[in-house]
């Protein structure tokens, strides 16, 4: 009888370690739509662990050594410099919801007022703080070297009329540069996990920009796993569509029906 008690609760493990996968995320709305995801999982027989990270490269690194099973946080440029700098395999398995970069600022509303002089700050890791030069670009604040797209470094300024002064942050410290710079351009999960709102930005990227879709990722052995799948389905389901839309007012908006 134990030794049929025992062997009943090695496969009751065993059913439970095959029904779980682990899902990074960085904290703030990617962290609170994920979990969202994960009560409607856990409905379906699946469990899911989410894992909070407080930086852009720990998620991916994790992902690539095979302590998460798949995170949602990055857009596909992101992936793709990540996999050319670090020599992984991440793939991306669905869309997932879009963000737009904006501008913030304790002291300008508009980019008509931007001053001479003012002070910029940026994310730092390289997609993001080229996404943020090409929105200045956008903006007609400065002129890049054309053709380089989020490859754009600080270096490729080849215009800066009002002499702007650009600083590259972390990307969950550009909140806390407001009281200091004049203005910063901020993701928009970092907006959101700061207690900000999309509508104290005033300048934003366009919503089909490819820096603005969010995607689901996993590793290229993994992306075919049912419980990925599955996972995917529950992400994309109308419930948490229904919270993305009444959690955030806009500020995210899902990619899907």
């Amino acid at each position: 009888v134990l030794a049929a008690a025992f062997a009943s609760t090695l496969a009751f493990s065993a059913q439970a370690k095959e029904g779980s996968i682990k899902v990074g995320v960085t904290a703030g709305p990617h962290a609170a739509i994920v979990n969202a995801a994960a009560g409607v999982a856990k409905t379906r027989g699946l469990n899911v662990e989410v894992v909070e990270f407080t930086d852009y490269l720990s998620p991916n690194r994790a992902l690539a050594e095979g302590s998460l099973d798949a995170d949602v946080y990055q857009h596909q440029p992101f992936l793709d410099n990540f996999n050319k700098q670090q020599g992984t395999k991440l793939v991306k398995i669905s869309d997932a919801v879009v963000q737009p970069m904006g501008f913030y600022s304790n002291k300008i509303k508009d980019v008509k007022d931007i001053p001479n002089g003012a002070s910029f700050t940026i994310p730092n890791d390289p997609s993001n703080a080229g996404r943020a030069l090409l929105l200045l670009e956008a903006a007609g604040l400065i002129k890049l070297t054309p053709g380089l797209d989020s490859k754009a470094t600080v270096a490729d300024i080849v215009e800066n009329p009002k002499k702007l002064k650009i600083v590259e942050l972390e990307a969950a410290q550009l909140p806390r540069s407001l009281d200091d710079a004049s203005v910063a351009v901020i993701p928009m999960n970092y907006v959101l996990s700061a207690g900000l709102k999309a509508k104290d930005g005033f300048y934003f990227e366009s919503l089909k920009a490819p820096y603005a879709l969010i995607i689901i990722a996993s590793r290229d052995n993994n992306a075919n796993d049912p419980k990925i799948k599955a996972f995917v389905e529950a992400y994309r389901s109308p419930e948490v569509k229904a919270f993305i839309e009444k959690t955030f007012n806009g500020a995210v908006l899902p990619t899907w029906e």
